[in-house]
């Protein structure tokens, strides 16, 4: 169903509030029925965690908007008919994103190829003919414009490529990539999830590398090292249930020792556009890798949207990262109870959110 302006507005300005992530977006929606409501509630929940409370200003949300319009891009919202399916399918899928392009190109069978920026020239060559077979066996390829092997699989993909950037839609990074961004935008389609005008900082590119694994069945690392933030993207991908695959490499050559890792902690080799193509063809979740599933954790609110008291569950947080899970089985609570301790926690700056469904005190708070 479509929603109005002032619940889109509203949606807008309850993610851009401070300390609500995709996570405490999703329960608040769930609590209150729509964003308008959850606004109005957001200062007594914050109250409630112990902590005075302002939802964004108005004002900011309308200047983000028409930043948006003047750089030609769209919002896409999580319940939209034409948001990608696989995506949605993360528990912490962006609410919100921007996009440039064409959105249907996300509707096709999505593979994702990421690697080392400083990728040597025979992997930057087959990267771009990886990625030129897949998109011609009709597939559409994802990456991130970063330099190396990301820009070579967008270049052998266009126009079946779609570029996830840790910016605002209307910011190139990196500059050199600036005119690939454009195309990209015009002829395959573009996504960010941050606001418009927003610079990339490091916190950025570990969440745009679960928006790049989270849109595609399966990722393939070209080439990466040991430490490359590519293989961040490959255990996303791991842990949401995907298909994780990796070229191998001399084992002399230390831009090859990430995706060899990556094989021997259970990650399928490959060697031919044929081989993603025939684990991918398909994919009905069940992937090949032996990379450890996170099992989702499904829940209803139920009786917990009246206004009884949450479950207290603070004293059982520390600094160190735990399961959700683990919490409702040790607290007794519901599992409603806990999520909503959780979010008033949350909104109130005490909690920090951690891949795999883990959660801990937010340690910039602690005296």
């Amino acid at each position: 169903m479509p929603i109005d302006q002032a619940e889109a507005f509203a949606r807008i300005r309850l993610l851009r509030s401070p300390n609500i992530g995709p996570v405490t977006y999703r329960h608040l929606l769930a609590r209150f029925g729509a964003a308008t409501a959850a606004i109005d509630a957001l200062p007594d929940i914050g109250k409630k965690g112990g902590r005075a409370y302002r939802p964004a200003q108005r004002e900011r949300i309308e200047t983000e908007i028409a930043a948006t319009r003047k750089a030609g891009a769209k919002y896409l919202f999580h319940d939209s008919p034409d948001y990608p399916e696989l995506l949605r399918e993360l528990d912490s899928a962006p609410p919100i994103v921007t996009w440039r392009g064409k959105m249907k190109i996300a509707a096709r069978p999505c593979v994702a190829m990421v690697g080392a920026r400083n990728a040597s020239a025979a992997a930057i060559k087959l990267s771009r003919e990886f990625a030129h077979g897949l998109a011609d066996a009709g597939m559409t390829v994802v990456s991130g414009l970063a330099r190396g092997i990301d820009g070579a699989a967008h270049q052998g993909a266009m126009p079946a490529t779609i570029g996830v950037i840790a910016s605002g839609i209307d910011i190139a990074y990196p500059p050199q990539h600036g005119e690939l961004q454009e195309q990209i935008a015009n002829e395959g389609l573009l996504i960010a999830e941050q606001p418009p005008g927003t610079e990339p900082r490091g916190s950025h590119f570990p969440s745009r590398n679960r928006i790049i694994a989270g849109l595609a069945s399966g990722t393939l690392v070209v080439e990466a090292a040991p430490k490359s933030g590519s293989l961040i993207t490959a255990r996303l991908a791991g842990e949401a249930g995907r298909e994780v695959m990796a070229i191998p490499g001399s084992p002399l050559d230390a831009r090859s020792q990430g995706c060899n890792q990556l094989i021997r902690d259970g990650a399928v080799l490959v060697q031919s556009v044929d081989d993603v193509i025939e684990l991918l063809s398909g994919f009905e979740g069940q992937p090949r890798s032996r990379f450890r599933e996170n099992a989702t954790l499904d829940f209803d609110f139920g009786d917990e949207l009246s206004d009884a008291e949450p479950a207290n569950i603070s004293a059982m947080l520390s600094t160190a990262p735990i399961g959700v899970d683990e919490l409702i089985r040790q607290s007794g609570e519901s599992a409603g109870a806990v999520h909503i301790s959780l979010m008033e926690l949350e909104i109130s700056g005490q909690l920090q959110r951690h891949a795999g469904g883990r959660v801990s005190l937010n340690a910039a708070n602690r005296g």
